[in-house]
């Protein structure tokens, strides 16, 4: 696939231990539908998720579709969809080589107008990094068109860093950060990027990494700066487990008073 990955966000739960139910009902529910499908023997990425040889970005969105309506869950209400494209790696001499679609090489345009064909078909609620990170006229066009529909999140495009979060306000560009600690190096600077976004109206989304530990920090972050989502990834490897289970026990603690 050229996407990195296709993730849910179970927004219509009630409280927390609800949604992470949720969470692991569409998982296993995949799981089963891409073994009934006969995509046996998938890899598990470095994040959980699964990583079956699917024909098309398309089809794996579809797939995570079935798996939450086989849930008993209904999409776009009780669960939406994130995608993280991470155009940078596909991203070339100026044009976009989504090589599972067909083998199409796509301008800006061209490729603004096939996530916005993503969003009318699909219940997505976010992409993250929809284009590179230094097409920032093309960043611009894409806030213009889908702003007011979906979270346009940058990772790459702001590396944590609040000079370029700054400088997004100033083009208008995205609409929400992704804030991950150990990318821009000390909490200090986390915060300041935090408070950058906050102040302009932006959202942000506390995140985990690649290659993570079992160390719990960002979960206590997301909750003590009030993130508006924690992107930790999928619900097996430990090291994930490891940042559910420490919001499952702050939202035990604060529900206890």
């Amino acid at each position: 696939l050229d996407f990195q990955d296709v993730l849910i966000m179970p927004v219509g739960a009630a409280d927390y231990a609800t949604g992470l139910e949720w969470i692991v009902r569409v998982y296993w529910r995949l799981g089963r539908l891409l073994g009934d499908a006969g995509y046996e023997g998938w890899l598990v990425g470095d994040e959980g998720g699964f990583g079956p040889r699917l024909r098309s970005n398309r089809e794996a969105v579809e797939f995570v579709v079935r798996a939450i309506e086989a849930a008993g869950l209904r999409p776009g209400e009780d669960v939406t969809i994130a995608l993280d494209v991470a155009a940078t790696h596909f991203f070339r001499d100026g044009a976009y080589h989504l090589h599972s679609e067909g083998g199409h090489s796509l301008d800006s345009d061209a490729m603004i107008d096939r996530l916005e064909q993503w969003v009318d078909a699909f219940p997505i609620r976010s992409i993250e990094d929809g284009l590179a990170e230094e097409d920032w006229d093309g960043w611009r066009r894409l806030t213009e068109r889908l702003g007011q529909r979906v979270w346009l999140v940058g990772d790459d495009l702001f590396a944590t860093n609040s000079a370029r979060v700054r400088r997004a306000i100033e083009q208008s560009t995205a609409n929400c950060v992704l804030v991950k600690v150990n990318q821009i190096g000390t909490i200090t600077e986390t915060l300041d990027t935090i408070v950058t976004a906050r102040a302009a109206g932006y959202s942000f989304v506390v995140s985990a990494r690649s290659g993570e530990t079992e160390d719990s920090t960002i979960a206590d972050l997301a909750v003590g700066v009030a993130a508006d989502s924690i992107k930790i990834g999928s619900i097996v490897r430990g090291e994930r487990l490891a940042k559910y289970n420490q919001l499952l026990r702050i939202a035990e603690q604060m529900a206890g008073g």
